[in-house]
């Protein structure tokens, strides 16, 4: 563990230091939320929701900024491995597994610290959270997707070279799962075949559990929300640690 401990300490530490990292995670989430909130807030009117559209997809903004932070921390591994210590890393007399919970760990704990930022911002701007249980509620989902989705990144980063790729292979696949995942738009009102790909989709049970614990209000199971995600996050754990295994150095 105190291996697991040491790399989680030091990808904190890398994170704290990287005040343009910290700000720039910010730009993407804080444009949804301001521009797409309150610019369609009068605009649009959601059923049953009390806070208005922009209450309705903080949680999503949320979720965006823990899951495109999560995901881009397996960038650290290709960078290790350009640099040298990832080798240094590998050839001592640790477990893999150790370095890959490290590394998973570290990179989910810096993308919960950027959903809270989005969330304490949230907060100055009119959010109202419903409960105290309810706020440790959203923190657990967020701590969920952090986990599941740098689990993602760090198997991908496992499997090649390259930064730029790496951005690439990541935006194509991210983008696809933050935007069917129901962040800005209620899945209840969506055609049959959408919502049936909207569901497959784990980020969604995120978001609607965060959304619960927020809100008071999701439309998604919030047991079913956890059940599912919680699989994901053991799955893509147990995936990453597969190939990270594998890894040559």
């Amino acid at each position: 563990m105190d291996i697991v401990y040491t790399i989680w300490l030091r990808n904190v530490k890398r994170y704290l230091r990287s005040r343009s990292r910290i700000v720039g995670s910010l730009g993407m989430p804080l444009f949804f939320l301001l521009v797409l909130g309150f610019g369609l807030n009068s605009v649009v009117t959601l059923p049953g929701m009390e806070h208005g559209y922009t209450g309705f997809i903080i949680p999503g903004i949320i979720s965006m900024s823990v899951l495109f932070t999560s995901v881009f921390s397996g960038i650290q591994i290709i960078w290790d491995k350009q640099f040298g210590f990832l080798k240094e890393t590998l050839v001592a007399p640790v477990s893999r597994l150790e370095i890959m919970l490290g590394q998973t760990i570290g990179g989910a704990t810096a993308s919960v610290i950027q959903g809270l930022i989005i969330l304490v911002l949230s907060l100055l701007i009119g959010l109202n959270i419903t409960s105290i249980p309810g706020f440790l509620i959203a923190i657990v989902f967020m701590v969920l997707i952090g986990l599941s989705f740098t689990a993602f990144g760090i198997a991908i980063a496992s499997r090649m070279e390259d930064m730029h790729g790496f951005q690439l292979i990541i935006n194509f696949v991210v983008f696809p799962i933050f935007g069917l995942s129901g962040a800005l738009f209620p899945i209840d009102s969506l055609p049959s075949w959408l919502r049936s790909l909207t569901l497959l989709d784990p980020l969604t049970y995120g978001v609607e559990g965060i959304r619960y614990g927020l809100l008071g209000s999701s439309q998604v199971n919030p047991l079913l929300s956890f059940v599912v995600l919680t699989g994901f996050t053991v799955f893509m754990v147990v995936f990453g640690a597969y190939l990270f295994r594998k890894i040559s150095i």
